[in-house]
């Protein structure tokens, strides 16, 4: 069995948790709680990249199927919202992905109600703050062990 590897990839401005509106996203950085999901997923690789560019985050798709990941965490922040490349990035490849949203993207804007990954991803996280990083990683690690 090889070991298991996910890679959660953030997008623009996610580097601005904790500060960036703490209402909506709360105070605990970004790299605060990836530091603790390597705490509470201490038998596997987590590895956490973040980039405002869409490209880069799409380069990062391609390359890491190449990896043979586990799976991908991908919160694309308001890509999800207008980014068909990213779309079609995620559809191009067999990596599953699970897509988090930190808020509860319905319950927000009207412009925040629709995604173009949901219909490309394994699974869509919304609402339930940080921890909806760590139900992703555990959808991964239950839908690796079932294949």
């Amino acid at each position: 069995m090889r070991s298991q590897r996910i890679v959660i990839l953030d997008g623009p401005n996610l580097n601005k948790i904790g500060v960036r509106e703490p209402h909506i996203y709360g105070t605990t950085s970004l790299s605060e709680w990836i530091e603790e999901l390597k705490r509470q997923f201490p038998n596997i690789t987590l590895e956490h990249r973040q980039s405002n560019h869409e490209g880069v985050l799409i380069d990062w798709l391609q390359e890491l199927e190449q990896e043979q990941v586990t799976g991908i965490v991908l919160n694309a922040g308001a890509y999800t919202h207008t980014s068909i490349a990213l779309s079609d990035a995620v559809r191009s490849i067999q990596t599953p992905v699970i897509e988090v949203h930190i808020s509860n993207i319905a319950a927000r804007e009207a412009y925040r109600h629709h995604s173009y990954l949901s219909p490309v991803v394994a699974g869509t996280i919304s609402g339930l703050g940080l921890y909806g990083y760590h139900l992703a990683v555990l959808a991964l690690l239950n839908q690796s062990s079932t294949q």
